[in-house]
């Protein structure tokens, strides 16, 4: 989570972020929500942290069928 999402893609950019982005590349960013409160913005951080490669995916391309479909709950 940021306040400032410009500044933290180009820290991340010079090498002063995360260690995946030092050792695999450029960070660009393809998504971002704004929250009321920090608090939310972190557990929505946790959220989707947990989800799936392609639901994440979905998000990003702004799928709403598709996301709902990989949300479904798998007996």
């Amino acid at each position: 989570h940021t306040n400032d999402l410009p500044a933290r893609v180009a820290r991340h950019n010079s090498g002063q972020g995360a260690q995946h982005i030092v050792t695999h590349g450029v960070a660009q960013s393809v998504y971002s929500e704004a929250h009321v409160s920090e608090s939310e913005a972190i557990a929505r951080e946790r959220q989707l942290k947990k989800w799936s490669r392609a639901k994440k995916a979905a998000l990003i391309r702004g799928d709403v069928g598709r996301l709902h479909e990989l949300s479904r709950r798998r007996d």
